[in-house]
């Protein structure tokens, strides 16, 4: 009855969210469905302008101009210039000189959808790798637009020359350290060197120079950078300071030893110190945790009566929860690389453990082969590249590992990223993504050691991913290489490759049976606004398996999950 009962509210939460989009119409699309909304809201700077613009377009002229120049100013200057050098994108002074007003138009609505069947357009998104979000104008705007750059045809760019670093005293590099962890680390690497965002080390810095890169930090970009500027999170100050840093090469990160991780070793109450049975009436195995992020704490929640039971301190910027194999234990991670071990019998919850394995991390996962169940718990870092095994009820370290190797092309690495972690039903093994190499690694944690046992080369740049509806199959995101790789875990290996739209970032993904093509998986993306869904049963729809078979248009330039 209370899997049931959960099975409802799941679908009562899906379904809820579908409705809020009605769609128009579907079309064929090499054997995809492609769905679009009814309305798709314009941007509010566009809705904004709209009556100014209007206005100016009846009266013409100067006023046509000048309405231009004000939605260059609100919508376009944070990346371009006219008459003052490239900046994220090309200068644009004089570009209707350079191109047909029809060209400007379809590049300015939806240059990834023109850039697809227009060879001009495709080379000129090539050049400049940050994508330009699509802009609804209405013909009004439009026209006001153009006008304003038509008024540029007689200026000259600005051939510029990036303008580099300053030095940085001791303070201000420990301050822009300090920084880059907390805000830029998690996609570009504490090397730099990139995956989810792009390589930003000097060799690419120092081409767009301080001025550029200020604007970027910024305005953000549309494939997913946040605006840290705009967004009040980092001052002008501090934006500086960033773009004087990322031009400068990283500082040394510290290694993590075994004997650092025992000493950070907190065990809280003791295995024989804790109720053999649940201590409440309450029932426990429907208890929720939700992640406070930036006060690094955990919120647990009766899913029962919706009451909130403890708030607990975690550590810097909690990352994720996962549940133990008996569901007793809440296992929660934060970028610090801080593990907390909560235990649900207690009257109230309680933290009972910690233990610090990396100084940067996103994933941890318990045993659940039978006969290990609670038994072990592992650690993947961002940094150092190592993973970590703990005793599974009390977070004692047992042993190290870096995973440091090739990548899948042969390429040797300095830094590989454990991201998602996964746990076998089947056999007493890990799955650990392990991000820049574009192997999936195979921890066996029933040999002495805890040792990888096996590496599936997939594809580059892994990253999140979840179970499909049947649990046998791993989907996994290799978000910056644009595909979705699919692990059989039953063989413990690599089912299929299926190619799908910018930078996947599904999460754990969602499933539910779709009417026409069963079973499916879903994701969405930071580099687009679009949903899309897989087929996942290769028994009973064979024809859908491992393909992408929908579609599914979204508002806006990307989602989170």
């Amino acid at each position: 009855m209370q899997g049931a009962q959960r099975n409802r509210r799941w679908y009562f939460w899906l379904l809820l969210g579908l409705g809020f989009f009605v769609f128009l119409a579907s079309c064929s699309d090499n054997g995809k469905e492609v769905l679009r909304p009814t309305e798709t809201t314009a941007p509010a700077s566009t809705s904004e302008a709209t009556t100014t613009t209007t206005a100016a377009t009846e009266t013409g002229g100067t006023d046509l101009v000048a309405a231009g120049e004000a939605l260059f100013a609100k919508d376009c200057a944070a990346c371009h210039t006219v008459g003052g050098g490239v900046l994220v994108g090309p200068d644009l002074a004089g570009v209707t000189t350079r191109r047909d007003t029809e060209f400007l138009k379809s590049w300015i609505t939806d240059n990834v959808a023109f850039a697809e069947v227009n060879a001009d357009a495709k080379a000129l998104s090539e050049e400049f790798s940050a994508q330009m979000p699509p802009f609804a104008l209405s013909d009004g705007d439009m026209d006001a637009l153009l006008a304003y750059l038509e008024s540029t045809a007689e200026m000259t760019t600005e051939t510029t020359v990036a303008s580099g670093p300053r030095e940085l005293s001791a303070a201000e590099m420990e301050a822009a350290s300090d920084i880059y962890f907390n805000r830029c680390a998690g996609c570009h690497g504490t090397l730099r060197a990139g995956a989810t965002g792009p390589n930003i080390q000097p060799e690419n810095t120092l081409e767009k120079g301080t001025e550029a890169l200020e604007t970027i930090i910024t305005n953000g970009l549309p494939g997913g950078m946040p605006a840290w500027g705009a967004s009040g999170v980092l001052s002008p100050e501090d934006i500086e300071l960033m773009a004087n840093f990322v031009q400068l090469p990283p500082p040394e990160p510290p290694q993590r030893p075994m004997a650092d991780i025992r000493e950070s070793w907190n065990l809280m109450v003791p295995v024989a110190d804790r109720p053999t049975e649940p201590q409440t009436d309450r029932n426990w195995e429907n208890y929720m945790g939700v992640v406070l992020r930036d006060a690094g704490k955990v919120t647990i929640i009766d899913g029962d009566t919706r009451e909130e039971l403890a708030e607990l301190s975690v550590g810097f910027a909690a990352h994720i929860f996962r549940s133990s194999a008996t569901g007793r234990y809440f296992i929660v991670v934060g970028r610090d690389g801080v593990v907390t071990l909560i235990d649900l019998w207690t009257e109230t919850p309680t933290v009972v453990a910690q233990v610090q394995g990396c100084f940067d991390a996103r994933s941890v996962e318990s045993s659940k082969f039978e006969g290990f169940e609670d038994k072990y718990i592992v650690q993947g870092c961002y940094w150092p590249p190592q993973y970590i095994v703990y005793d599974g009820l009390t977070l004692e370290p047992l042993t190290v590992q870096s995973v440091l190797t090739d990548d899948i092309e042969g390429n040797p690495l300095d830094e590989v990223r454990v991201a998602a972690i996964i746990a076998s039903h089947e056999d007493p093994v890990w799955i650990l993504a392990l991000k820049e190499s574009g192997y999936v690694a195979v921890v066996d944690y029933s040999m002495d050691g805890f040792p990888i046992r096996d590496k599936i080369a997939s594809a580059k740049f892994l990253h999140d991913g979840g179970w499909d509806s049947t649990q046998r199959y791993f989907m996994l995101a290799a978000n910056a290489a644009d595909k979705i790789v699919v692990i059989d875990m039953e063989e413990l290996k690599l089912e299929a490759i299926v190619d799908v739209g910018k930078t996947p970032h599904p999460g754990r993904g969602a499933n539910w049976v779709d009417p026409k093509f069963g079973p499916v998986w879903a994701t969405v993306y930071l580099g687009e606004g679009k949903l899309t869904l897989i087929g996942t049963d290769p028994v009973n729809y064979p024809e859908y398996a491992w393909k992408v078979v929908r579609d599914v248009e979204l508002p806006g330039t990307g989602s989170l999950f």
